[in-house]
């Protein structure tokens, strides 16, 4: 899903992934980044890109060789999974945001009784502030 904001003279296109991929196969996986790549070569160079969503793959703590999209903050080891999203953001040019700021340990960990919903809402406050031009009369 794709959305994208005009606001002035700035164009935002915000991309949801959620990638369901645990326990399936590699053709599966495949095939999400190859949308996930079309749907983000379709959007115009001039836009800012905000791409969220679950990814379910572990970047790991250490930027090795990927200091350029990886902020040098997140927890353990990296996973196949990590890798492809550490590639897939140097190929646009993006950088994993998540990975940019240290994270509060109760972020870090998640009690048993709540693997169900592991999934939180993000809430986000965005100002947009829009500076009306005064007109001027002659006459």
């Amino acid at each position: 899903m794709a959305i994208k904001l005009v606001v002035g003279g700035l164009t935002l296109s915000v991309v949801s992934v959620y990638a369901l991929q645990a326990g399936l196969v590699e053709e599966f996986k495949r095939k999400l980044w190859e949308d996930l790549d079309e749907a983000v070569r379709g959007i115009p160079y001039s836009d800012k890109i905000f791409i969220g969503g679950g990814f379910n793959g572990h970047i790991g703590e250490m930027t090795r060789d990927y200091d350029d999209v990886h902020g040098g903050f997140d927890f353990g080891v990296r996973n196949k999974g990590g890798t492809s999203l550490l590639d897939f953001a140097r190929a646009f040019d993006l950088v994993l945001a998540d990975s940019c700021f240290q994270k509060r340990e109760d972020h870090l960990v998640i009690p048993s009784e709540w693997l169900s919903t592991q999934h939180m809402l993000l809430v986000m406050d965005l100002e947009i502030k829009w500076e009306k031009k005064k007109r001027t009369v002659f006459g």
